[in-house]
């Protein structure tokens, strides 16, 4: 029975006496509570992408400065709230529904501390209310934060204030799923996790270690902003600024890598290759990947030389590491699960003959190519001493960020929206057709506005932070109109991929308040590819005893477009200088 606040009946699905019911497409046994607040917070995210969204047109059609929409201090205004809205509201809120996921629904518990699951969102709500209105009413002294509000600029203390009160409420709404694990272990003490459980585990720990950071940051600044202390060191301000800056899109990429497992084994039939393998990469996240966010300080004359070379070399590669072995565990999973089922036939049939028309599908694997081509190689080339000389506070950086947060992890949430929508919510699309087209017309869109993005910043070097980009820069007479015609290019791409973003939230807002509902199990049916691996002749063969060639052919590929971009930026940087000359 549905709430009497449920006006829409978004949170009315029929349950057994005990709360739980079967999924249709999982098999998972579903408590109420997990469903409920897996859609609560997946909404807050969707609110926070579309708000987010408005913005980057704004921001897309003044760095296109043919059109040049906004001046200068405007600018600054709507890039930090589009900045913030999707880089940390929209993510974050998704990563709580994953974590209620990846723990109480994949263990089949439910929720426990639900009233402090309402608490953190409430609270996570008012502290992105605040960082929004603070932004939005920052007039002069004071400035827009971005997301580098570093000491002494003059930001609001308000700012400083709603960013502590929305980790907070972070720290609040994970604490079930820490319940969750704490219950599951004592109950179970020699019962491996799953994978996927394993995987929000890991992304749980690296989040605390993040926004910890963020509130040691923060709060002492907040205190430095309102003259209750007199100084604040600004080179501790960076360092911990970025445990947290660089810290959550840590929380992004092994969120979005547990999605990846997830989708890919209920949607297509994926297996797990080697579960060792696989737990093995997500330590190691755990262990490096937040020294990642030492290539932000690359160029900071407060941080040794020592320090830029430990952080930037044999700690960052142990990161690097893991995501090789995903990208190839996840494709090679595909491959064997398909294979099973008969649906291998010659190098890439595995592949070829996928449920492409599945937006679940579609979007899991474009996020995992374009992830691993654009903001993977690019993250790697961006974390070398040498290297991010060329790409640090250019436009260059701005594509990177586009290439793993929104080409990567923001597809790969799309998909997962468009599968709680037909699995938790029990709607069907209110468009099949836009909904298959949506996750290629707007990965599309999106990669070539990216690539033009990182080609303005390499081969012009043109800034990341002004909104005067190509036409004038103030106060010289330096001109950068040669890269004109590529950004052209950029902002009609933007524009389609704006576009694109849009029929994602028509089609998602649409299919909960008009699209039909689903009744039963068989109105699901076309989520699992070829019928699952019921459908297998042998079920019971080990994983290995399929071939894995196209995979390997694919990995080959993508290592050949990691030497080949690897060499490129190497030539671009010595054309700076005349050696021997």
């Amino acid at each position: 029975m549905a709430h009497k606040l449920d006006v829409l009946g978004l949170f009315d699905n029929e349950y057994r006496d005990d709360g739980f019911r079967t999924c249709s497409v999982t098999g998972l046994e579903v408590h109420r509570s997990v469903d409920n607040h897996v859609k609560l917070f997946g909404l807050t995210a969707v609110v926070a992408l579309l708000y987010g969204g408005i913005f980057a047109f704004t921001v897309a059609m003044t760095r296109w400065e043919v059109i040049g929409l906004l001046d200068a201090a405007d600018f600054y205004t709507h890039l930090s709230l589009h900045a913030w809205n999707l880089l940390i509201f929209w993510m974050v809120f998704m990563e709580i529904a994953i974590l209620y996921v990846g723990g109480p629904m994949v263990l089949g518990r439910r929720l426990p501390f639900t009233k402090v699951a309402k608490a953190g969102w409430l609270v996570m709500a008012a502290g992105a209310v605040l960082v929004n209105y603070a932004i939005w009413t920052t007039e002069a002294p004071n400035e827009a934060p971005l997301l580098t509000a570093y000491v002494p600029m003059p930001i609001s203390p308000l700012f400083y204030a709603g960013a502590i009160v929305f980790i907070l409420g972070t720290v609040v709404a994970a604490l079930p799923f820490f319940a969750t694990m704490w219950y599951e272990k004592r109950e179970h003490p020699d019962k491996t996790l799953p994978l996927v459980s394993f995987a929000a585990f890991v992304t749980s720990i690296i989040a605390v270690e993040a926004l910890v950071g963020g509130l040691v940051a923060f709060v002492p600044t907040l205190l430095w902003r309102l003259e209750m202390i007199q100084w604040w060191d600004a080179a501790w301000y960076r360092q911990m600024y970025w445990i947290i800056g660089h810290g959550t899109q840590q929380i992004n990429l092994v969120a979005m890598i547990a999605v990846w497992y997830f989708l890919t084994h209920v949607v297509a039939g994926a297996e797990v290759v080697s579960e060792k393998v696989s737990r093995t990469a997500f330590i190691l996240y755990l262990f490096f990947i937040n020294l990642g966010a030492a290539h932000h300080l690359l160029s900071d004359p407060a941080v040794s030389t020592g320090w830029r070379i430990w952080n930037t070399s044999y700690a960052f590669y142990g990161a690097t590491f893991a995501s090789l072995i995903h990208a190839f565990a996840i494709p090679a999973g595909i491959e064997a699960g398909r294979r099973k089922r008969g649906k291998g036939g010659g190098l890439f049939g595995w592949l070829t003959s996928a449920p492409w028309s599945n937006p679940v599908f579609s979007s899991t694997i474009f996020s995992i190519i374009l992830f691993g081509f654009l903001g993977g190689i690019t993250g790697v080339m961006m974390g070398q001493l040498q290297l991010n000389m060329t790409w640090h506070n250019t436009f260059a950086t701005v594509g990177h960020f586009h290439g793993t947060v929104v080409l990567g992890t923001t597809v790969a949430f799309m998909g997962l929206v468009f599968f709680v929508i037909r699995t938790m919510f029990m709607r069907q699309y209110i468009s099949e057709r836009l909904a298959s087209i949506q996750p290629f017309f707007y990965s599309a869109a999106m990669g070539v506005a990216v690539l033009m993005m990182m080609y303005v910043g390499i081969l012009y070097g043109i800034p990341r932070r002004t909104a005067e980009v190509v036409e004038n820069i103030p106060g010289t007479e330096f001109s950068l109109s040669a890269a004109s015609p590529l950004f052209a290019i950029f902002g009609i791409f933007a524009l389609l991929a704006i576009a694109g973003g849009v029929l994602f939230v028509l089609v998602a807002v649409g299919s909960l308040v008009f699209g039909d509902r689903v009744e039963n199990g068989a109105d699901n049916a076309d989520l699992v590819a070829d019928g699952g691996l019921g459908m297998a002749q042998d079920p019971d063969d080990p994983v290995h005893a399929y071939e894995m060639r196209g995979t390997f052919v694919l990995c080959l590929v993508f290592l050949a477009a990691f030497v080949i971009t690897y060499l490129l930026n190497w030539y671009l940087l010595t054309q700076l200088w005349s050696i021997g000359a």
